[in-house]
């Protein structure tokens, strides 16, 4: 178990945390959310040591072992991957050091013998035989296959590195796992296995994570950082978001009935509880809720952007023909003989294994870039928006206020008009007068859907949209594509957003496309499509 005590952090003078008290116990997965910046990776490293609070003290029970996801990916560079793994475990590395040290030395004493004896038996303990397999499981498990296992980290690419480091830390059986954001770089393969993991891990897991998906998946309480303060939820995120959001209907309406107040819970919790996605938690979840009473439910401080898309006119029957689009780069095919049609209406989600193909795509269809070949043509109709996923063009050097830089992409050019805009999108007041080239990447990215919005295009493009956002911006960027009426392709890690947003799915393989009118679950679920990605890799 770990907890806190009268935790308090400030900068300066900013209050990050005030007198935090908080206890997470085994056999629990806690998602740590908060808006950017209120302090949840700032938490972790409270939690792990490696900052030192203010005020307060953080408690583990004696003898529990904790692990982290390391951020420093040049810190094992001089180490074999599988050798890296296995360092996440201190304690047994130590053991294999003095057994190595020992076993070496040309004067064994009886005394060595003695402690050689001592320090086998808490090697077995620790189950160090089976360290390497164990090591090799998890490397498996997230995409790290056997042919790299020797191999020096600092011969691994970034990606690598990042799978690697979550092997380190959740190796051994840890008492208690702090991740901060491990679904980063992970494929749809490697994600699906760690929720797996995390789903059967017995002891306790404190994460932070941008993956709605993920959260829902493996948490079974959320902890949210609001007001300085730390407040403890049962349930997974959607459970804690569709709460607060009752709730704060709830103090809005001050006028309705305690009784109707009520009803309206147990109607709310009743259909969580049904829906939970695995039994264990569901049993355990279930308990916990039916307990909870109107006092339990609190409205969030959290602020949501406003996110609309709404064309100036309908778009016809004939959106977009793509045929036989080729494009290479050093040689190598990047897109080989592309071909698809777009229809009116169309949710498209481009998946794949090959980043550098889905942006390459999108670069061509907005003339951005020229094919080596092939062609498309845009219906007569159409009118389009892009979002790319390097805005670092838009605002480098440029000189300009919010206003100023908005005003470039808008008809109405008043500054009362420009500034309502903005507000929809939390720039208010002063904020309104930052200049745009010393935004943060979130706000840049909220900058980029308001001159979207602003287009009244009725075909929007998206690469990578939920980059650099919170979990309130994501949310509102997830309803504003979901309601928009008209057609979307776009490109996506978020697995929540791809699917209650997606009615089509097209991979791009380097063997052709595979092109399905069905949701991204489905598609995922589907043997026939499994063996045929198999084959097109392959």
């Amino acid at each position: 178990m770990i907890s806190t005590s009268g935790i308090s952090l400030r900068y300066g003078g900013r209050v990050l945390f005030e007198n935090v008290n908080i206890k997470f116990t085994p056999g629990n997965c806690y998602g740590l959310i908060g808006a950017n910046g209120s302090g949840k990776s700032t938490f972790l490293k409270i939690l792990s040591g490696e900052l030192e609070a203010n005020k307060g003290e953080v408690i583990i029970t004696p003898g529990e072992r904790l692990a982290v996801l390391k951020q420093n990916h040049f810190e094992f560079d001089e180490f074999e991957v599988l050798q890296t793994v296995i360092m996440g475990h201190k304690r047994l590395c130590e053991i294999m050091d003095e057994k190595d040290q020992l076993y070496s030395k040309a004067d064994f004493s009886e005394e060595d013998g003695i402690r050689i004896s001592e320090l086998e038996a808490e090697f077995s303990e620790l189950n160090g035989w089976e360290a390497d397999s164990e090591a090799a499981t998890l490397l498996n498990g997230l995409g790290i296959t056997e042919e790299f296992h020797s191999k020096k980290m600092g011969d691994m690419d970034g990606n690598q590195k990042v799978r690697v480091l979550l092997a380190q830390a959740l190796f051994g059986n840890p008492d208690i796992l702090l991740l901060d954001e491990p679904t980063n770089h992970l494929d749809v393969a490697s994600v699906t296995w760690l929720e797996n993991f995390l789903y059967n891990f017995e002891n306790t897991v404190i994460v932070v994570s941008h993956d709605r998906h993920f959260l829902n998946k493996v948490c079974t309480h959320i902890a949210d950082i609001d007001f300085g303060k730390i407040q403890l939820y049962v349930g997974n995120y959607d459970f804690w978001y569709e709460s607060s959001q009752l709730a704060l209907q709830q103090a809005k309406d001050a006028n309705k009935k305690i009784e109707a107040k009520m009803t309206e819970l147990q109607d709310f919790i009743q259909r969580f509880s049904a829906n939970a996605s695995k039994s264990k938690q569901a049993t355990s979840r279930k308990k916990q809720l039916e307990k909870l009473t109107l006092e339990d439910i609190k409205p969030s401080s959290r602020k949501y952007p406003f996110i609309d898309f709404k064309p100036d006119r309908e778009a016809g029957n004939d959106l977009l023909m793509v045929n036989g689009l080729t494009k290479e780069a050093e040689g190598e095919a990047i897109l080989n003989d592309i071909s698809f049609t777009v229809n009116k209406g169309d949710k498209i989600a481009f998946v794949g294994l090959n980043e550098l193909a889905k942006t390459t795509l999108f670069n061509i269809l907005m003339e951005e870039i020229k094919a080596d070949s092939g062609d498309f043509k845009w219906g007569v109709t159409t009118s389009q928006a892009y979002f790319p996923k390097d805005n670092t063009p838009f605002f480098d050097g440029v000189d300009l206020t919010l206003v100023d830089w908005l005003r470039q992409y808008s008809k109405e050019q008043t500054e009362t008009f420009l500034r309502g805009w903005l507000g929809r999108m939390l720039f208010s007041g002063e904020e309104a007068m930052k200049k745009a080239h010393v935004l943060s990447g979130g706000e840049k990215v909220r900058c980029m859907l308001s001159r979207m919005m602003l287009s009244g295009a009725n075909v929007l493009l998206f690469d990578e949209p939920t980059n650099h956002l919170d979990l309130e911006s994501i949310t509102s960027l997830n309803d504003g594509m979901s309601n928009f009426k008209g057609t979307i392709m776009f490109v996506s890690h978020d697995h929540q957003l791809v699917q209650t947003v997606a009615n089509r799915i097209i991979e791009i393989t380097p063997k052709g496309l595979i092109d399905r009118q069905m949701s991204y679950d489905e598609y995922l679920e589907s043997e026939d499509i499994a063996a045929l990605r198999k084959e097109m890799y392959n």
